[in-house]
């Protein structure tokens, strides 16, 4: 049981920081486009001097609304994570995984070019059918 629960913890901590870095990524966009479309509303200092020493960044409306969403994101993200149905989701998932059994890179290159094969012929089998059925009608329909 308490394997169990050590990876249902890892498998939450996977999933909280890969979405987290999503959300960061997006409310660093979002800073950018509002500083950028309404430059000047949302992409001014609030006051003289307003510049976050450690961080370089001047304190403007765009950057607090954006600090907001990614505080808000990360708050539902946590709350979202912890959920009893996802972790136990996340961890059957992690189970799962480790059951499969992944080709080799020879297995997968041999499988890759029988597949652009297949892609290759049914694509000149298709254009042929095309063409010649094309002409039909065009000769049918013109005289």
């Amino acid at each position: 049981m308490a394997y169990r629960k050590d990876q249902g913890r890892l498998a939450r901590m996977a999933a909280f920081w890969s979405v987290a870095i999503l959300i960061f990524y997006g409310c660093v966009s979002l800073r950018q486009e509002l500083a950028g479309r309404f430059a000047d509303s949302l992409g001014q200092p609030m006051f003289e001097g307003g510049r976050i020493p450690v961080v370089g960044v001047d304190l403007t409306p765009a950057f607090l609304i954006a600090t907001i969403c990614c505080i808000v994101g990360f708050i539902l993200l946590h709350r979202w994570t912890e959920s009893p149905k996802i972790a136990d989701s996340l961890i059957d998932t992690e189970s799962e995984l480790r059951k499969v059994t992944w080709p080799t890179l020879q297995e997968a290159t041999q499988s890759s070019i029988v597949v652009i094969m297949c892609v290759l012929v049914l694509m000149a089998i298709l254009a042929g059918s095309d063409y010649l059925l094309g002409r039909l009608m065009s000769r049918v329909l013109l005289g």
